[in-house]
């Protein structure tokens, strides 16, 4: 499989990777594990690729009060070790370890897990539970985009073509249960079903679902929030019931809808347990 013929341009700097994403059909490339696989299928043809992955100061990890600043290009070996995140942040690091293999883990980055959007990626949907911040910049200057309102489908951001993750925000969570969970049939495949919870116990629940591989992209099973927020500990099992209901899954080679809906309410009842046994 060749990708169709492409310019490849190294960016020196943020602005310069911006002034070259606004070339007709460019695309960033850092670490490539997600974007070439579609560009040799030519699911994906674009007519340049930007490396981005020798831009400095991109990289770094940094305290901010009340949350973690993420550079765009750390790599998901360093999410899994980086102290910082792993103690205020945990659901972040744990998941980043289950993120492909050893050499994925060394050459995948953040902020192109969130870029690529793939709807089977584990990320996307930590960061969508996390209630995190992406920072993009384009010609126009810096904006935030909560996770909530950053995935529009498969592979499809609210970004400009001209826009470019520099920095992911994720609120800390100190004394918050976690757990995050996928079902795969090879230990190196893409999710079949993924779930990542995150839940506050300050005196009533506080309760954060989110689904991977469900629907076009990383969603949350508000539903089930909803019904565990209400009947606290002793509705586990009635809010796992409902882990599918706002989802969409498709069909394909690896499992049909229907099991997929019952891999999420298996999934999220197993998660929310694990959860809650680490909630403060």
């Amino acid at each position: 499989m060749i990708p169709a013929t492409f310019d490849y341009e190294v960016a020196e700097s943020v602005e310069h990777a911006i002034e070259l994403l606004g070339t007709k059909d460019a695309k960033a490339i850092a670490g490539g594990h997600s974007l070439l696989p579609l560009m040799k299928l030519r699911f994906s043809r674009p007519s340049t690729l930007v490396d981005i992955g020798r831009i400095g100061g991109l990289d770094a990890v940094t305290d901010e009060g009340e949350q973690i600043a993420i550079g765009a290009l750390t790599r998901h070996c360093r999410l899994e070790q980086d102290p910082l995140v792993r103690a205020g942040a945990p659901l972040l690091g744990y998941a980043a370890g289950l993120v492909g293999d050893r050499q994925v883990r060394h050459r995948g980055t953040i902020g192109g897990s969130l870029a690529h959007a793939d709807p089977a990626g584990d990320l996307p949907a930590v960061c969508l539970a996390l209630d995190a911040e992406i920072v993009a910049r384009g010609p126009q200057g810096e904006r935030t985009i909560p996770a909530a309102g950053f995935f529009r489908g498969r592979y499809r951001t609210v970004l400009e073509p001209d826009e470019l993750i520099v920095q992911v925000r994720v609120p800390k969570t100190p004394g918050a249960g976690w757990s995050y969970l996928k079902f795969r049939q090879r230990a190196l495949d893409w999710a079949t079903v993924g779930v990542a919870t995150l839940v506050r116990a300050n005196g009533s629940l506080e309760p954060s679902i989110a689904l991977v591989n469900m629907g076009q992209s990383p969603l949350r099973a508000t539903a089930a929030e909803a019904t565990l927020r209400d009947g606290g500990r002793e509705a586990v099992a009635a809010a796992a019931a409902r882990a599918d209901e706002e989802s969409d899954p498709t069909s394909d080679t690896w499992a049909s809808a229907d099991f997929r809906r019952h891999l999420a309410r298996v999934l999220t009842e197993q998660a929310i347990t694990e959860a809650l046994s680490r909630a403060g």
